[in-house]
């Protein structure tokens, strides 16, 4: 499997090819390790794969729900996560949360996701506006607003691969042709 967008894709292909390659590389960089490793620490930071997963999780379903269609809240399952209104909350609270439970949570983010901007996508392409709002009160366009996703990962994806390499040595810009995510792939 190769993890580069399309060649000669849509604007649109072209857009999700690159937020589900750095996607991809993300979940391959925090696989397969215990909540020890996603802990690690890289000093003075207290930056961690286990903050690094809750908090793109949290990216995730708060870019297609309040962003994306206005909706209030994340919804399910962030409305009982006990969440402090603090913008660190996510990197703090993930110190105590299993591997197996930021890993579920990470993947269930992504396939919902992934389910919203398929279908807004589908309703009306990447010129729509979504609802995240610019500082003079204009609405953002889905473009934008997935372009700010791809961002957002790249930054982090970053981190992650420094997280990662100080855990055991993993290093690489893709994941193996044969490794496979684990959130639905479309």
């Amino acid at each position: 499997m190769t993890w580069l967008p399309p060649l000669a894709g849509t604007e649109a292909e072209h857009v999700l090819g690159m937020l589900d390659r750095l996607r991809a590389t993300f979940r391959w960089k925090v696989a397969d390790l215990d909540a020890r490793g996603l802990r690690q620490r890289i000093e003075p930071s207290t930056l961690t794969l286990a903050g690094l997963l809750k908090h793109l999780a949290a990216q995730e379903d708060y870019a297609s729900t309040v962003k994306l269609a206005g909706a209030a809240t994340m919804g399910t399952p962030w409305d009982a996560t006990g969440w402090d209104g603090n913008d660190d909350w996510e990197f703090t609270s993930a110190e105590t949360d299993s591997a197996e439970s930021l890993y579920a949570l990470y993947d269930g983010a992504v396939a919902r996701s992934r389910a919203r901007f398929g279908a807004a996508l589908e309703s009306g392409g990447l010129d729509q506006p979504v609802h995240a709002p610019a500082l003079d009160g204009h609405r953002a366009n889905l473009r934008r607003l997935l372009c700010d996703l791809v961002e957002e990962y790249g930054r982090h994806t970053g981190h992650a691969d420094l997280l990662r390499e100080a855990v055991d040595g993993r290093t690489g810009e893709d994941p193996p042709p044969d490794w496979r995510p684990f959130f639905p792939r479309q």
